[in-house]
């Protein structure tokens, strides 16, 4: 038997990450790889959506959820590794608007006096910021008043570009979307204070199907790192 030198084998790992991450994974990933030899393919979508695919046989080592339930229930299910689950970053949701002009420090006003046909969100039953988006508007009393006015979007990048080329005058998207140096339109915005919904704490878990992949483990280890949550903080979101 050959004995085993050096580092260990640099393995692949699939990872399925929430829309609102994917930026920040791109700038994480390289760094991890560099660091480590190990490899990342990254597959973003709705968190509904991953775990959907999940369930169904996707073969992903890691997700990186846009809330706890779905982590919770893939770990009850036994599609994640016992103990592995853990909150990555806590999101932030901001109403906001490509026009400069629009929305002012008030931002319940603009929502109920402001002169805007459509307003855009992200589909509350696959989206954990369209959620939160669904209890703002419940907690302002605005939710029956402007049906009429909703478009949603499957993820909150759908609903971010809704925003950016104006087909919509406004809407509920990541402050991390607002924040990020590639928003070439900054424009207005209002961040929702967090006692208008529930927190959006995000929990990454090991799933089975990575168990025994050491890129895999690996990574969540590099996820907890105090230079790598000072990434994530730059993007906007809140620690745990």
């Amino acid at each position: 038997m050959q004995a085993q030198t050096g580092k260990a084998v640099a393995e692949d790992a699939l990872v399925a990450v929430a829309t609102n991450f994917a930026e920040v994974m791109e700038t994480l990933a390289p760094t991890f790889e560099a660091a480590t030899g190990h490899r990342l393919r990254v597959s973003s979508g709705s968190t509904g959506k991953l775990y959907a695919q999940i369930m169904n046989g996707a073969p992903f080592d890691v997700l990186l959820a846009a809330d706890q339930r779905r982590a919770e229930l893939l770990e009850a299910s036994a599609q994640g590794v016992p103990g592995s689950r853990f909150s990555y970053a806590v999101g932030r949701l901001t109403l906001w608007s490509a026009d400069a002009g629009r929305i002012g420090p008030d931002g319940a006003a603009a929502l109920t006096h402001g002169n805007f046909k459509h307003l855009a969100m992200a589909n509350p039953k696959l989206a954990p910021y369209g959620l939160a988006a669904q209890q703002t508007l419940a907690s302002l009393g605005l939710w029956d008043a402007l049906q009429g006015r909703i478009v949603q979007g499957e993820n909150i990048g759908q609903v971010f570009s809704l925003v950016a080329t104006g087909n919509a005058e406004l809407g509920f998207v990541a402050l991390s979307a607002v924040l990020t140096p590639r928003n070439r339109r900054p424009g207005s915005r209002w961040d929702v204070p967090v006692d208008l919904y529930r927190p959006i704490r995000q929990d990454a878990v090991l799933l089975m199907h990575g168990a025994d992949n050491a890129a895999a483990r690996a990574f969540l280890v590099y996820l907890k790192s105090v230079e790598t949550r000072k990434v994530i903080a730059a993007y906007g979101y809140g620690a745990d």
